[in-house]
């Protein structure tokens, strides 16, 4: 890291708890690197039909289906029928895929060239999302038309709830990754969109931005 602490941090002060001793990095995906807007989504399943869809799903509460879904405790097709029950019929399961992924939007170069400076000045990084089957290779197809290197290849390791069987907050994701990673949490840092989530990274121990809707990713850093 000595190369690193050369060039002087990155990090610009705007939490003191912030400081050289970070050496690793956990991003979150949606409202982080990639944009979210869930009322678009939302908006969608109201106009096929579910008019209280906003009350079944939201950033900070979500009902058992979502969630199975995050945690591959069901199938994408399960999710669907499930989705479907709630909707007129002949609604088409490309109709509930469309209107699920439409929350799904760019990611900003800027961020991508972000990530890089970061690599280039000796920052292990990660992302560690809730995500599922059917998000991520849309969200993946949006990163590709910003920036041919892909996730898997930019980042040290990439983390999603499906594959793993838990999601965020729990403390449980958390410690999993530091382990796995052998990362020390006070050298980490976590940035998230949500405050759920910083909350359950925070009992872990690890340094937190919570990035709202306010700021940008580029003001973390200097």
């Amino acid at each position: 890291m000595k190369e690193r602490e050369s060039k002087g941090s990155l990090f610009c002060f705007l939490y003191s708890m912030i400081d050289s001793n970070i050496d690793a990095i956990i991003f979150d995906f949606g409202g982080v690197l990639i944009n979210i807007d869930y009322g678009a989504t939302i908006t969608a399943f109201k106009n096929l039909g579910i008019k209280d869809f906003d009350q079944m799903y939201s950033q900070a509460a979500q009902s058992n289906l979502f969630d199975e879904l995050e945690i591959g405790q069901i199938s994408p097709q399960r999710f669907i029928n499930g989705i479907l029950e709630y909707l007129p019929k002949g609604t088409s399961p490309n109709q509930v895929v469309h209107a699920w992924n439409a929350m799904l939007l760019d990611v900003p170069e800027e961020r991508i060239k972000l990530l890089l400076r970061l690599k280039q000045e000796g920052y292990k990084i990660y992302l560690l999302s809730n995500t599922n089957e059917i998000h991520i290779d849309v969200a993946y197809r949006h990163w590709e038309r910003t920036n041919q290197i892909s996730p898997d290849d930019l980042f040290d390791h990439v983390y999603l709830s499906h594959e793993m069987g838990m999601r965020k907050p729990s403390t449980e994701i958390f410690h999993r990754v530091c382990k796995e990673q052998d990362l020390t949490p006070s050298n980490t840092l976590f940035i998230d969109d949500s405050i759920q989530h910083i909350e359950g990274a925070k009992k872990c121990g690890l340094k937190t931005i919570h990035l709202t809707q306010k700021m940008k990713l580029q003001d973390c850093f200097s």
